[in-house]
Formats: C-alpha cells, sequence, structure tokens
C-alpha cells in the first residue's frame, strides 16, 4: 500500500494529487529488498549558501525552515534549508577554508552533492547493498537532539553524488539533530512547484548501463523506460538515455550517457565542466505550469528558446490533441506538450542555473501520462545545441 511520506503529509498534499504531479503507482514494499518511501533532500554545494538560499526563496518560492551554521556550533559550513510542497533543498557553503563543500564546490562548481533518500529500515537498506557489491559511505547510525532520533546511513553513486537513506520516523524536529528551526520572514511568495518528479544524472560514455544495472541490482529499481537512437538525437550531437524508478514511482532516475556524433552533446558539455558525473538537472511538478513560468520570468528566470514553427507542425496538433490551455497560450511561454498512451503533459526547461554550463531544472505539469516528453527531445536538444553555441561549446 503506497503512505504519504512525512515531508508530503506536512506540505498538505493528498495520494490524488501525487498520482496527478509525478506519476505515483501502487507497489508492494514488503517483496522489496530496499524499499524506497520517497525523497528526503536534494543537497546542494555552492559557492555561497547565502546567495543561493536567497535565489531560490525569492525566485522559485521556496520557504526557509532550518539552518546550521557557526551559530549553532557548525564551524565548517552554512546549511539552509528551504521547502516548497513536498521539496526539500538543503543548500550548504563552506565557511572553514578547508570544508570538504569547498573542495567539492571548487572542482564542480555549483550542483547536487547528495541526493538523499526516505527509507523505512536503513540498517536492511544497507546491508543490502553492501551485498550487491555498493560503496557504504556511512554506516547506520542514530543521531539524535531533543526532537528524537533519526537513523542514517549512505551509499556512493555515480560520481562524487551519494545516496544518504534516512528514516525519520522517531524525529519531529525541523530537519535533522544539529538544526535550528528558522522562521521564514520573506513576503509575497509565490510557490512555483509542489513536488519533485525526477533527477536525471549523467555518465560517462559507456557508463550508462553500468549505472542502470546498479540501480536494480543495489536499490530493487525498475527500468521504466529507454531512449536511443533517432529517439534522441539531432544532426549534429547525440545522446543515449534510460530510466530506472522506485517501486511506487515516486523516485525516478533517467541516467543519460553521450552518443558519437558529429559535436559535442549536452552530456560532453556537462561532463566537461562539472569535471565528471553527476546530476545534470532536476524536474519540478506543478499543478500550474503557466503561472509558474509567468512568476519565474517576472523573477528573472531565463528558459530555453522554442521556436514558433514546433506549435505550427500539423504534425504535432495532430498528436497532442486537445489539452487544457490552447496551444497558443503555451507558444507564448515557449511550453513543450507531449502525449502517450496515458495522457499528456507540458514541460519546459530553464537554462543553467550557475556560471557553469551544468545544472538547469525542468518544470513539469503531468495529466496521466507517465512519460518524460519523448516527442519534444528533438525540439529540446536542438534549443540546447543553440545554446552551447553561443557559449562556443558545440
Amino acid at each position: 500500500m503506497t503512505v504519504l511520506t512525512d515531508t508530503e503529509r506536512l506540505a498538505h498534499l493528498d495520494l490524488e494529487q501525487l498520482r496527478q504531479l509525478v506519476g505515483l503507482v501502487e507497489y508492494d514494499a514488503s517483496q522489496d529488498p530496499f524499499p524506497v518511501t520517497g525523497w528526503d533532500a536534494v543537497v546542494w554545494a555552492v559557492g555561497n549558501a547565502v546567495q543561493s538560499t536567497h535565489f531560490f526563496r525569492t525566485a522559485f518560492g521556496m520557504e526557509l525552515v532550518a539552518y546550521s551554521g557557526p551559530e549553532t556550533g557548525n564551524r565548517d559550513h552554512h546549511a539552509f534549508v528551504l521547502e516548497s510542497g513536498a521539496v526539500r533543498f538543503v543548500i550548504k557553503g563552506g565557511v572553514h577554508p578547508d570544508s570538504p563543500v569547498i573542495a567539492h564546490h571548487a572542482h564542480h562548481g555549483d550542483g547536487v552533492l547528495d541526493i538523499a533518500l526516505e527509507v523505512p529500515d536503513v540498517d536492511r537498506c544497507i546491508e543490502h547493498a553492501r551485498a550487491q557489491g555498493a560503496t557504504v559511505l556511512e554506516e547506520p547510525h542514530d543521531v539524535s537532539d531533543e526532537h528524537g532520533t533519526v537513523r542514517i546511513g549512505a551509499i556512493a553513486t555515480y560520481g562524487e553524488t551519494r545516496h544518504t537513506l534516512v528514516d525519520r520516523s522517531r524525529y519531529q524536529g525541523p530537519y535533522l539533530p544539529g538544526y535550528v528551526a528558522r522562521t521564514d520572514e520573506l513576503a509575497g511568495r509565490t510557490q512555483v512547484f509542489q513536488a519533485l518528479d525526477h533527477v536525471v544524472g549523467n555518465v560517462e560514455l559507456g557508463h550508462m548501463d553500468e549505472w542502470v544495472e546498479f540501480y536494480g541490482r543495489v536499490m530493487g529499481f525498475t527500468n521504466m523506460a529507454e531512449f536511443i537512437g533517432d529517439d534522441i538525437a539531432t544532426d549534429y550531437s547525440a545522446l543515449m538515455s534510460k530510466v530506472v524508478a522506485s517501486g511506487n514511482h515516486r523516485v525516478k532516475f533517467p541516467l543519460n550517457e553521450p552518443a558519437i556524433a558529429k559535436k559535442k552533446s549536452q552530456i560532453d558539455e556537462y561532463l566537461e565542466f562539472y569535471r565528471g558525473p553527476g546530476a545534470q538537472h532536476l524536474a519540478l511538478a506543478t499543478e500550474d505550469i503557466l503561472a509558474s513560468v509567468d512568476h519565474l520570468r517576472e523573477m528573472g528566470i531565463q528558459f530555453l528558446d522554442t521556436p514558433d514553427s514546433y506549435y505550427e507542425d500539423p504534425e504535432l496538433r495532430a498528436r497532442i490533441g486537445e489539452v487544457r490551455v490552447p496551444v497558443e497560450e503555451l507558444q507564448k511561454r515557449g511550453i513543450l506538450v507531449d502525449r502517450d498512451e496515458d495522457g499528456y503533459l507540458l514541460q519546459i526547461f530553464t537554462k543553467p542555473i550557475g556560471d557553469r554550463p551544468t545544472v538547469f531544472f525542468e518544470l513539469i505539469e503531468r495529466h496521466g501520462s507517465l512519460g518524460f516528453g519523448k516527442g519534444n527531445f528533438k525540439a529540446l536538444f536542438e534549443a540546447i545545441e543553440r545554446e552551447q553555441d553561443r557559449r562556443g561549446n558545440l
């Protein structure tokens, strides 16, 4: 039986909303050797946590709920905990010159350090992962304060990305022991998104199948989709992608690798500037993508451009059928639309949010579709290539 996570309950979401937002499905967790309840947090390493936190609060409407730093006894780094709906970001920036956060940022730039997952039994998951050959970074252990106890452990995945496994069923604090609650005083916030749909990982040529197999063997994820060949290529660049998902589809990881083509793909560019594998983009699920895009544009967020020819293509019009808003409204905003046998989705992609052309965001609004916008891949990649060419990286 599918249940809500603590974060989802606190965000006042229900299962029906989640089915629409992220394509949640029923599954039997009792037969899963590595049951994953859902996302716990996306932990970022950034060059300036104070400014990045302000960016996510003002532009993306996230709420500050907890903090750790020198004032709380943490002499190593600042860490700001932000929430929007059921999504939790932890923004870390090094304070001490020898902080591992500073070293990580110096190598990779702003990016995702940890994709933490909520699990019902940390010990069971770590034991299974070890037996299947995974690298255990943290043995299961308790951390406690006056609000209760959290059980955590961690395993390594592609590049320097990790999965911290969290059981917070005995904890009532704002995030984790060592953090203090922070009341957000930012006025006029507009919530842009309600849930996290998927996180895309980029890996080196020849390693995608290795990590697909890892998630199946170690974490019991199932193969959800595969995109190769002409589906995912342009005249100049190509890539290959496979999608793995937890049993309930709450956690989904598309995994990309470059393919041989005439010029550099977006994956090649990412691997060069991130200096290795890592999380390429996060898909944020929204109940109203038009309102979300309008707000983000007002806040100065830049999106990839979509040519008018995309919307004027008669094949597209015939394929997508009726959607909840006129195609002309989507065209005004550059929002893409795709339909499959289960329904349709609306999606749009930001330009990279940092100095390096690495991490960016997708906004997605699902209406039954469990897919990833396969019909939009060519238009999307051509838009990315135009940006690569402007940067001199194509």
